[in-house]
């Protein structure tokens, strides 16, 4: 069999790929001099991420199998092609967290001990060591926000040195957070109690700048912050003020909006510990890397075995065409319902009306937990088909399945979502077999598309509220594309479509509206 190696990747990975048996090995020289003489006949393509695994290359191996990725994103690889032709996709997570969690703790301790100043002023003759008294870790408490493979490595890692570690992420059970010897908290309480708050969320439009001023506020005098995921979690004019108010104690920073950063505003404030991106830097991560992915791809190759994919398994013209829409209507139900849950997430129900439910449901189901888990996961653990079930219990969440009225004119989709103090539930269908859309949601009829931004109003069925709710957004210039009403006794629902993401401040205004229960901004 023949491997092509694109891009450079440790020795002990090719020298992995090299044992297996029959293996013909492209290096990343060879490819480079030749791509398209170095497709012909190959079985496996593994890329890093300058290499664009397009239609046009895929192409050129009519007898390719597998496509690794040496990393986590996938934006370099046309997964919609090798999806078609029965081409697996896998990615290599997991293997750096170790690496960005050991630097989250680094950063931590060079605040507390004031070390970047120690050896910026000992260079330059002065022996400032009384101005340089620092603090322990040992006895604080870590708020963490974001509790995927990263978050619980630097928890662990915070517990042996004897801090105590809270955190938030509504996709965590609180079982499992109670094995990690994590107190499982709202947000609004790890701002609250956190003397050191550790970032480790994915970049959402409801993760985007949740380091803002309000929640800066929020947190005690002297605190500090520490952001080794994504630059845009943070407001960085509103951090850089609490840094020169002194509110904020101390921020480490190993990501920027802008990057490499020049013009912000952080740059120039006090107490201010910043990295150039390190998170996944180490000699060790990126070995480990590809090594993971040369072992999966092997493992494939060799048994079968599919790790870390990213895309379908195969199935045939007539399978797919007849199950994908479903998939979709599942992923659609799942990315809407996760953003209007607001409990830990316990258990994922899926139920199958009518025809549906004797097709090949697993799919489905991956399809709908797979959205539900990776709505708001750092971005090594997102959940996908293949690994959604695993990824499931990793998160201590139990998934259920079962198929009501199989002779039901009309296919529908039920999905509950359930933690100790809420659920939802949201009902869907295809309108003329392609058309995804929402036809009810906790227990009120209503129908909505599934594509687009959304404001989703819970509130009591009394006069006056729906005019409330369009002469406030038209008052802030938030055109409304489409409105959908329902209502169930005294219980009512406004599903707004909007033209664009509507910001918090909008939407706490909603909010204090009379007979208003419930606010949430919504985009699939």
């Amino acid at each position: 069999m023949k491997i092509v190696v694109a891009e450079k990747i440790a020795a002990a990975a090719m020298e992995l790929l090299q044992s297996v048996p029959g293996c013909a090995l492209i290096t990343p020289e060879q490819f480079a001099a030749a791509p398209a003489e170095s497709m012909q006949g190959a079985d496996a393509l593994i890329v890093r991420s300058a290499v664009q695994a397009d239609a046009a290359l895929i192409d050129l191996a009519p007898e390719l199998r597998v496509i690794g990725r040496a990393g986590v994103g996938v934006d370099n690889i046309d997964v919609e092609t090798a999806t078609r032709r029965g081409i697996v996709v896998m990615n290599a997570p997991g293997a750096s967290s170790t690496a960005v969690a050991e630097l989250a703790l680094g950063l931590m301790i060079a605040m507390a001990r004031h070390i970047p100043k120690a050896d910026h002023t000992t260079r330059a003759g002065r022996w400032e060591k009384k101005s340089l008294q620092g603090t322990e870790l040992s006895g604080k408490t870590l708020g963490i926000l974001g509790l995927g493979r990263i978050g619980t490595e630097v928890a662990r890692r915070a517990q042996a040195f004897g801090m105590k570690v809270i955190g938030s992420d509504p996709y965590l059970a609180p079982a499992r957070a109670k094995e990690l010897g994590i107190e499982l908290i709202p947000a609004d309480d790890v701002f609250a109690r956190a003397d050191y708050l550790s970032l480790h969320l994915a970049l959402t439009h409801q993760t985007a700048g949740i380091i803002n001023a309000e929640r800066l506020a929020k947190m005690k005098a002297g605190d500090s912050l520490i952001n080794c995921s994504r630059g845009e979690l943070v407001d960085e004019a509103a951090a850089a003020a609490a840094l020169r108010s002194g509110h904020l104690g101390g921020a480490a920073l190993d990501v920027f909006c802008e990057e490499p950063t020049h013009n912000s505003a952080l740059l120039e404030a006090p107490n201010l510990l910043a990295t150039p991106h390190l998170g996944a830097s180490t000699k060790e991560g990126q070995e480990a890397v590809g090594i993971q992915i040369a072992r999966q791809v092997r493992d494939y190759l060799v048994r079968g075995i599919a790790q870390n994919a990213v895309n379908l398994p195969s199935l045939t013209d007539v399978e797919y065409k007849q199950i994908s829409p479903y998939m979709d209507l599942a992923a659609r139900l799942g990315r809407f319902a996760a953003q209007l849950f607001n409990s830990n997430l316990s258990e994922i129900e899926v139920r199958y009306e009518g025809e549906v439910g004797q097709w090949k449901t697993d799919l489905i189901r991956a399809s709908a937990v797979a959205a539900i888990l990776s709505a708001d996961a750092d971005s090594d653990s997102q959940a996908n088909l293949i690994n959604a079930q695993s990824a499931a219990e990793e998160h201590g969440v139990v998934v259920r399945s079962s198929h009501v009225e199989p002779n039901a004119r009309v296919s529908q989709l039920h999905l509950r979502l359930t933690g100790p103090t809420g659920a939802v539930e949201c009902s869907g269908t295809l309108v003329h077999g392609t058309s995804p859309r929402l036809v009810q949601l906790n227990g009120i009829d209503i129908e909505s598309r599934l594509e687009g931004d959304f404001v989703v109003v819970a509130n009591l069925d009394a006069p006056g509220v729906v005019g409330a709710i369009g002469t406030h957004l038209g008052a802030h210039g938030i055109n409304i594309a489409r409105l959908s009403l329902g209502r169930e006794g005294r219980e009512a629902l406004a599903i707004v479509e909007v033209d664009g993401v509507v910001s918090q401040d909008v939407l706490a205004g909603l909010r204090a509206a009379p007979s208003v229960h419930q606010v949430t901004s919504v985009r699939v």
